[in-house]
């Protein structure tokens, strides 16, 4: 099937293709078993001492690593190698098990039960918008793929910034939430999510020189088709490079109350080639691209109307030396160039237009032409430094950063393109943290320069600003079951400056009802302000001896100065003239209405709330607790309070798995209730109950099988409250997987 026709024949694919997909899979999931199970008996009967030996020392190893949990991983995102259980943060590890487990095909599945995050995506499944704690759309969440900044952004009645990331590529994700990430990049008010895609050494076994892996995915809902191909070789010690090429055909799905979504299906084709360099033995240098072409429709009176193609190439370069001989040099140097072009190509007349400029009624042909073109490219350096003072250790970090966005957008008049405007915007900044620690205590005390210049056709603007960071943790028990918990207290300061869209926006709403959008090249940037208290617990041994609990806990404030949103103008207020060349009353259905639309700043956003994550882990399972409360309004100037409209549900999620048959077969499942958020009308609570299980059946071959929303509940993301009509989410999904692999 060509790319091209993949909206008109996805959603209409008979059921009986579907069928027979399916007991194909299976049938091939099967030979395989049969195939590998054969193959492995006789390795083994031809090496059975080998293998026993090799068991026992993966025994040992298990046994050694035994209380090691999610929370111990250490955060590729840590510019200090914290585990995020050891940060004075609010922090989160995904790794490669959960991605596995939840048989992810978009980042909102990757994510799912992460506290304080939540994931805006309405049915365009493949373009997602990261919110955290409240904080979501033009940068105030940094997005980061191997380094390389996401900055895309496209006007719109839901989403504006969208990212694109298939999960087949990645191999964990790193969160950090609150405006401490200031280190990790300008204008991250909210946070910092960094998705790191796989590595050969992560999927080589250490006597393997090569390896391949092929992994065949179906979905029920919506009959969704992945594919999935993975190789991997080493040339030498100094040496290796992977491979992955991903394809993904899924078509509308239904909803709780059995209702196709119109417009959810989408087709994509995704690629990941890195290598990494090791020019000595501690320098590292990793190179790569991470590609995608994704393809779906939107809707409009019910059928599809436009459809939209993306092309988008990451290219990245990483660079790290450090000395253990030399404790001043921990050296990080990185490099991205992240290239997104969306093409938007109407299917059908579309009428009810205006032209943004005079107002007067256009019918938009068959075939009009819209291209979103965002370049971003960004340089990022900084070094550790670690030394003693007396009793005091020290990690001294210092370095800087600079991104440019480049957009140019263009597209037939009275078209969607004319309100995402063109323009450059620069963003740069430097930094200095230490982080001092001595027996029961931690300072961490740092200081950001924030700088920034953006230009339009006819607007240039600039600013910048320092913003601190001071946080004091303490670990004051020394006792049994009291030495693991800590203590913290975080003052941190952000700054965002406005974006191109905020700042340059203008001519006339497209359809429905007319009214001037205003652009607003006074806009002042926004200064977040957080305050932060949690608690850290680290027991191994708490039941048993092989056991192990972690738990993160905090409660946020967060002041942000000077908050750009949306607002309305009455015809006549200082700005926005009554249109006198307008005609009061379009045909069909539109008019002109005496308002007009511009960001402005607000006094500030007020949001507050608790975060809560723990995982308990022991040889026979694992079970997990999260939960996130938010709540968050705008003050205006003069002092008017608005409830914030991206406030996420308040969430608690759980989720227990065991493991069988010396940890080849896990099951286990998750329970997860949203509360709405204060202020939403739309809005309501429900609760969401997932399945799962996998079964490694050989050492090459393994099966997963995933039930999502088991009662097949009808609920909407309270986030798409701001979109034209209310998008509900997947009723019941099954979705089965196998994945065969080889390597020698």
């Amino acid at each position: 099937m060509e790319l091209a026709n993949w909206g008109r024949a996805g959603a209409s694919r008979p059921s009986r293709r579907a069928a027979g997909g399916l007991a194909a899979l299976l049938a091939g999931a099967a030979a395989a078993a049969l195939l590998a199970t054969s193959a492995h008996a006789q390795q083994a009967a031809q090496a059975g001492d080998q293998q026993a030996q090799q068991a026992k020392q993966e025994a040992d190893a298990k046994k050694e690593a035994a209380g090691a949990t999610l929370l111990d991983k250490i955060m590729l995102l840590s510019r200090t190698g914290e585990t995020a259980i050891q940060s004075l943060s609010s922090s989160s590890h995904v790794d490669q098990e959960q991605i596995d487990r939840r048989m992810a095909a978009t980042p909102n599945e990757m994510l799912f039960g992460v506290p304080g995050v939540a994931v805006q995506a309405d049915s365009r499944r493949v373009a997602s918008s990261i919110n955290i704690r409240g904080l979501q759309d033009f940068g105030r969440v940094a997005v980061i793929v191997d380094g390389a900044r996401q900055d895309f952004q496209r006007s719109d009645h839901g989403t504006q910034s969208t990212f694109y990331i298939d999960p087949e590529l990645v191999k964990s994700v790193d969160v950090i939430r609150g405006p401490v990430a200031n280190t990790y990049g300008s204008g991250a008010i909210g946070g910092v999510v960094f998705f790191d895609t796989k590595d050969a050494i992560d999927f080589l076994k250490p006597d393997e020189t090569w390896a391949a892996s092929v992994t065949g995915a179906y979905e029920t809902n919506g009959h969704g088709w992945t594919t999935s191909a993975t190789g991997a070789y080493r040339f030498n010690d100094n040496l290796d490079a992977l491979g992955n090429i991903v394809y993904r055909d899924y078509g509308d799905y239904k909803d709780g109350g059995g209702n196709r979504v119109a417009g959810s299906g989408f087709e994509v084709l995704g690629g990941l080639l890195k290598t990494t360099i090791r020019p000595s033995e501690n320098s590292e240098l990793k190179l790569g691209w991470v590609g995608a072409g994704d393809q779906w429709n939107e809707i409009s009176g019910g059928k599809p109307a436009y459809d939209l193609d993306l092309k988008q190439n990451t290219f990245t370069a990483r660079y790290n030396i450090t000395d253990d001989d030399k404790s001043w040099l921990d050296l990080h140097i990185n490099g991205s160039f992240n290239k997104t072009r969306l093409d938007q190509t109407s299917l059908v007349p579309v009428g009810g237009r205006y032209d943004p400029v005079t107002g007067l009624p256009v019918v938009l042909p068959i075939g009009s032409k819209a291209n979103y073109d965002v370049g971003t490219g960004g340089f990022d350096i900084w070094n550790t430094s670690r030394f003693e003072t007396g009793q005091f250790a020290h990690e001294l970090t210092y370095g800087g950063d600079w991104v440019s966005d480049d957009v140019d957008t263009t597209g037939t008049s009275g078209g969607d393109s004319f309100y995402t405007p063109s323009g450059k915007r620069r963003v740069s900044g430097a930094y200095i943290q230490d982080k001092l620690s001595w027996d029961w205590l931690e300072v961490i005390a740092g200081l950001r320069y924030d700088s920034y210049s953006l230009k339009g056709d006819d607007t240039e603007t600039s600013g910048d600003r320092l913003s601190p960071r001071v946080t004091v943790g303490v670990s004051p028990f020394q006792g049994p079951g009291l030495e693991g918990l800590q203590f913290y207290g975080t003052y941190a300061e952000g700054y965002r400056s406005p974006s191109l869209s905020e700042t340059l926006i203008s001519g006339l709403h497209p359809a429905g009802v007319v009214f001037p959008f205003l652009p607003n090249p006074d806009l002042r940037p926004e200064t977040g302000k957080t305050w932060e208290f949690g608690v850290n617990y680290k027991a191994d041994g708490v039941f048993r001896g092989d056991d192990a609990l972690r738990l993160k806990a905090a409660y946020f404030n967060n002041d942000v100065d000077d908050y750009i949103d949306g607002a309305s103008i009455d015809a006549g207020q200082p700005g926005c003239p009554f249109l006198t060349n307008v005609p009061p009353i379009f045909a069909p259905g539109g008019y002109y209405i005496p308002t007009c639309y511009q960001y402005q700043n607000f006094a500030n956003a007020k949001i507050r709330g608790f975060e809560f994550e723990s995982v308990y882990d022991a040889a026979w399972g694992f079970a997990g607790l999260s939960a996130s409360v938010i709540d968050g309004h705008t003050v205006s100037y003069a002092g008017e309070r608005a409830e914030l409209a991206t406030i996420p549900s308040s969430q608690v999620t759980a989720q227990l798995g065991l493991r069988f048959f010396e940890d080849r077969l896990t099951v286990g499942g998750e329970v997860q209730y949203n509360g709405k958020p204060k202020g939403n009308a739309t809005a309501e609570d429900y609760t969401l109950v997932n399945a799962f299980a996998s079964y490694k059946a050989t050492d090459n071959l393994k099966l997963d099988f995933r039930v999502d929303n088991l009662f097949d509940v009808k609920y909407a993301n309270p986030l798409n409250a701001s979109t034209t009509s209310t998008v509900y989410e997947p009723g019941v999904t099954l979705k089965l997987a196998a994945t065969m692999r080889f390597g020698g």
